[in-house]
Order: C-alpha cells, then sequence, then structure tokens
C-alpha cells in the first residue's frame, strides 16, 4: 500500500505520515511507501494534480504497491479518477477508519452503529462508478444515461439499509436513555473517559474499576462503551466510570453521528476525564481534536479532568516534579494528574482528585435544591 499526504498549509499536517500508517496496519494492511506533497488547494479532477499523479504510477509500481491510500478525504470524483488514470485501487482516510471500526466493533450496537457509518459513506459514492452495467441510451429526446437505472436501484437500496438501521439503532438508544435515567434517579455520579485514540483510556478503566476490557497499543483497540462502578474509599461513595471509544483527526462526521447513542455517554457525563498521552510529541494538538469532538457532540461544557498518562515513558528530564497540578485548556485552568495506568503510578492521587471533585459536584447541587 502507498501512503499518499497533500500539505495545504494546516498546523496539524503528519509529514511522516505516522498515524496514517498506524491506521493502515491496524487494518491489517502494509505501507510499503510513503508520499507527500505541498498544494495550496486541492484539484478538482485529481486532487493533487496531472503531473503528481504520474509520480504516484511510479513510486506505486517501484515498489509493487497495489492499492493508494490519501490522508485526506477523496470526492466520489476524485476517487473515480483517481483510479482511472492509475489503475489501482484509490481509498481515503475516513474510509480506512470505517474499515478499522468494522473490524473492531463487538457489540450488537457497535456493529449497527457502524453499519449506518459506512452505509452513509457508501450512498456518496455511486456517482456513475456502475459504467460496467450502462443502459442504451434511448432516440431523440430521450434522458438517460450510462448506469443511471442501476444506480437509481443501488441508492434506493441503500436508503432503506439507512433508514432500517436508524429505527434499530434508535431502539439502542432508547434502552440507553432509560438506563441512564435510572441511575440519575439513584443519584449516581456519572464520569466517562474521554480522549485521542491509544491515550491509555482502557487500559487506565481497568486499573481503576479492576476490569478486564480488551486493550492494546494500537489505535481504536476498543469501541464498545463499558460501564462499570467504581468505589472512592476516600468519599465513601461509588461513582459510575464509562469507558468510550477514542477520538482522531479529521473523524468522518459519519461516524460522529453514527455514534451518537455511545457518546451520548459522555454527553451525559456529570465529569470527563480526558486522558492524554503524555509522551506523545504531538499531544497538544491531541487535546485540540478531542476539545474539537466535544464541541461537535454538545459535551464542551461538561468539567473536565485531565489525566496525563503513560508517566513512565517520558523522557526524565520531562517527568513533573508534581503529579498534581493545573493545565491551561483553551483559556481555563483545568486540574490535571499524571499517572502511568500500566505501572499504577499516581493513580491514588487520581482517585484522591476524583473524589474531591464529586464531593465539591454533590454539595453545588444541594445548594442549588436549597436555593430553588
Amino acid at each position: 500500500m502507498l501512503l499518499v499526504g497533500v500539505d495545504f498549509g494546516h498546523p496539524d499536517f503528519d509529514s511522516e505520515l505516522s498515524e496514517l500508517g498506524l491506521l493502515a496496519q491496524t487494518a491489517g494492511f502494509d505501507p510499503v511507501a510513503r508520499l507527500t506533497c505541498k498544494r495550496s488547494a486541492p484539484d478538482a479532477a485529481l486532487f493533487v494534480g496531472s503531473g503528481k499523479v504520474e509520480e504516484l504510477r511510479a513510486v506505486a509500481q517501484m515498489h509493487g504497491a497495489q492499492e493508494i491510500l490519501f490522508d485526506q478525504a477523496l470526492s466520489p470524483g476524485q476517487q473515480r479518477n483517481l483510479e482511472r488514470v492509475l489503475e489501482l485501487p484509490v481509498n481515503d482516510r475516513t474510509l480506512l477508519i470505517l474499515e478499522i471500526f468494522a473490524q473492531r466493533a463487538r457489540s450488537h450496537e457497535g456493529k449497527l452503529q457502524v453499519e449506518l457509518a459506512r452505509l452513509r459513506y457508501l450512498s456518496t459514492r455511486l456517482v456513475r462508478r456502475w459504467s460496467h452495467l450502462e443502459r442504451q441510451t434511448g432516440g431523440a429526446g430521450v434522458r438517460g444515461g450510462p448506469g443511471e437505472k442501476q444506480i437509481e436501484l443501488d441508492r434506493r437500496m441503500i436508503d432503506e439499509a439507512i433508514k432500517r438501521t436508524r429505527e434499530r439503532l434508535v431502539k439502542v438508544k432508547r434502552t440507553r436513555n432509560t438506563q441512564r435515567r435510572h441511575r440519575s434517579r439513584a443519584g449516581v455520579f456519572g464520569i466517562s473517559l474521554v480522549g485521542y485514540t491509544n491515550a491509555g483510556k482502557s487500559t487506565l478503566f481497568n486499573a481503576l474499576v479492576k476490569a478486564r476490557v480488551y486493550s492494546a497499543d494500537q489505535l481504536f483497540a476498543t469501541l464498545d462503551t463499558t460501564t462499570r462502578q467504581l468505589y472512592l474509599g476516600d468519599i465513601g461513595r461509588s461513582v459510575s466510570l464509562s469507558d468510550t471509544v477514542g477520538f482522531i483527526r479529521d473523524l468522518p462526521h459519519g461516524l460522529v453521528d453514527a455514534f451518537e447513542a455511545t457518546l451520548q455517554e459522555a454527553v451525559e457525563a456529570d465529569l470527563l476525564l480526558h486522558v492524554v498521552d503524555a509522551a506523545h510529541p504531538g499531544y497538544t494538538e491531541q487535546i485540540e481534536q478531542v476539545q474539537k469532538v466535544l464541541r461537535e457532540i454538545g459535551a464542551q461544557d461538561i468539567p473536565q479532568l485531565l489525566v496525563f498518562n503513560k508517566l513512565d515513558a517520558m523522557a526524565p528530564a520531562q517527568r513533573p516534579a508534581n503529579l498534581v497540578d493545573c493545565y491551561d485548556l483553551e483559556g481555563r485552568s483545568v486540574s490535571r494528574v499524571f499517572v502511568s495506568a500500566l505501572q499504577s503510578l499516581g493513580m491514588s492521587e487520581l482517585r484522591e482528585k476524583i473524589g474531591a471533585i464529586v464531593l465539591t459536584c454533590s454539595d453545588a447541587e444541594r445548594e442549588t435544591m436549597v436555593n430553588d
């Protein structure tokens, strides 16, 4: 597989295509070469321009690449044109993420969400891609073109499949809302883990609640939301802790919409544990991407506690003098705790900080009820 990235001048451009390479490997592909270029704007027809396409063809032939993967989203027309010129399958970052989600979804809900996102993606790829099924055009005054009949049939089938999947997801969402109402009535304080993919959320979740949620050093190791009770001994109280799907740069909007039922756990939470890979050189950009997704799902105003994970992987000179301090998050000071979920470092400080926040929120809630 040949990886291609185009630098349009955005500050978060991954010049090494390291994240795209990890995504490709996670999906089971073998990147054999990487190629980047600069443009002021995408070419309307070929995304990278005709000259660069010829270079892509030469590099693909040189390394024996059987497929080409772009780090950016391609329009259906650009994808079709590139495949015709290169005579190789061409896909983009969006499809790759969908492929990973399809491989990793385990629960009934997760599979439905992935299926909905996949169907929405396919519905945009129906523009004249079935030229082998073209019908004869009639005489004078008869409108129609190659593949029109098949396209209309496929679009109708996909629209019906999207409708069925949405209806099934509505039922799942209703069930989750019922469960959340039960927790709310019982006065259960809800905490959700959020963060960039591979920041160590599932490892932290397991360390906090002694669970056995699957975790691995790879992107999107887990997709399905898991909720457990976390007992905080310092305050003698249990809270609800949920592990949610990880975020990523340029997360397809279709996935954000499709995973509404899962991400609703974050929207309804009383506190977000924002897990950050403290050892990652681009952790500040990852924090910004997480904040962007939180705004998209309407969870930007929920209190956050930053958990800088992977303390053990940080260089000695970069390790903090204090495990608990504050961090400037979009102009506001937010509490931060450094931990290593893998080696159980800083976990007592994290539990203590969570307990203090729970008590503060509970006191504020009681005061509001009295004032009302």
